[in-house]
């Protein structure tokens, strides 16, 4: 399976490569967002996630910030939807060994 990355160039002018993890359009908000990571870890152990808006029909296109805490709670829920559903996925094969 390939991966979709991307990569961009940091303040500091070095290049960092980033996975898409799922990209959406929001019916509630009107715009299309990119989750990714690059898969560095917090001082807590998690993977890092960003979101931008991003406009799926040009692919050169610049990625934009999320300015509302509506957009910002339609991604984190999602992203918790989804982290639930890996759990439960993980727990019933954990059952099944």
């Amino acid at each position: 399976m390939k991966k979709n990355t991307f990569s961009m160039i940091d303040e500091n002018g070095n290049e960092i490569v980033y996975d898409v993890l799922f990209t959406f359009e929001s019916d509630e908000t009107g715009n299309n967002y990119i989750v990714y990571t690059d898969n560095h870890k917090d001082e807590m152990g998690n993977i890092e996630v960003y979101a931008s808006i991003y406009d799926p029909e040009n692919p050169n296109s610049r990625l934009e910030a999320i300015k509302t805490d509506k957009e910002w709670k339609v991604i984190e829920t999602i992203l918790e939807t989804l982290q639930e559903e890996v759990r439960k996925k993980q727990e019933k094969d954990r059952e099944e060994q």
